[in-house]
């Protein structure tokens, strides 16, 4: 079984990166990192050197990372994966410089969704220079779409160490792989693509901040402010260009007891099983996958 450690990134395609970049800066408030890259702007939230990074080309989530212990666990994940009949690629020097880590290996999941595993990703021990004060104190975690979210789950769980938290019926299975109720999750749709990417907010205040902010600015408010019950997150969704979803978030449960948590279903339909304040609520905006990685 591959273990994995922790998310990692996200990489997205964007046909226009200038405005792309100034959302991301100016209105999520991520730090844009020092690069001298072409074409490729990396965004930073927390101590990796970054957790988006958005190149310029065709629009679409190009990948979605998650980080392994070392070298030999991504050689490990490499064979299991190989062995399971998945076409696994090792990314060159350049491709792994770009993305800040030692290696890496790409390959899809059933559903076309492209995965990235990583060894040594880049940490930096200089504070964060947001691009403006939202309160953002890390990645939180990122969320996958796939037709069959009970298909998925048995994917994650088989050939991975991630496990079940709660499941929202057939629409989403939110997923654990440390004590936080989910670092990752599937939601339902036609085909593969990345629903939202997560920020943690450090207080509930910075979220009803964030919401004026936004809604000052005119960005598009997907659903929220609200609370989720399966992980109690006071959360907020938005928009931002080429149908990238972000979320703010504060709260978010930790199971740190393995043995006693049992999964949950939550009938979507029924009221306040999404947020529970009773909030209008509705599926964001996903961003599709791109065939091909970049």
């Amino acid at each position: 079984m591959i273990q994995l450690t922790d998310i990692a990134y996200v990489r997205s395609g964007v046909a226009d990166l200038d405005k792309a970049v100034s959302f991301a800066t100016e209105i999520v408030g991520l730090e844009l990192a020092a690069s001298t890259e072409e074409g490729v702007a990396h965004l930073r939230a927390d101590a990796r050197h970054h957790c988006l990074s958005l190149v310029e080309g065709r629009s679409g989530v190009i990948a979605s990372g998650f980080q392994v212990a070392d070298a030999d666990a991504l050689a490990a994940a490499e064979t299991e994966l190989e062995g399971a009949g998945h076409r696994v690629v090792r990314g060159d020097r350049e491709a792994a410089r770009s993305r800040r880590v030692r290696d890496f290996i790409g390959f899809d999941d059933p559903f076309g969704n492209h995965i990235e595993l990583v060894s040594q990703q880049e940490s930096i021990t200089r504070p964060v220079r947001f691009g403006r004060e939202a309160g953002i104190t890390e990645f939180g975690h990122l969320c996958l779409d796939a037709p069959d979210v009970h298909e998925a789950y048995r994917f994650w769980n088989t050939r991975f160490n991630a496990r079940v938290s709660d499941w929202i019926g057939d629409k989403a299975c939110l997923l654990r792989i440390d004590p936080v109720h989910h670092k990752m999750a599937v939601f339902q749709a036609d085909g593969p693509g990345l629903c939202h990417m997560n920020f943690q907010v450090a207080t509930i205040d910075d979220v009803f901040r964030n919401w004026h902010f936004l809604v000052e600015q005119g960005v598009e408010i997907e659903m929220g402010p609200g609370r989720h019950p399966q992980s109690t997150a006071v959360f907020l969704y938005f928009l931002g260009p080429e149908g990238f979803t972000y979320e703010y978030s504060f709260g978010v449960r930790r199971i740190e007891d393995e043995a006693a948590w049992r999964p949950r279903t939550f009938d979507p339909d029924e009221p306040g099983s999404i947020d529970m304040w009773l909030g209008p609520t509705r599926r964001t905006v996903s961003q599709a996958q791109l065939g091909a990685p970049s």
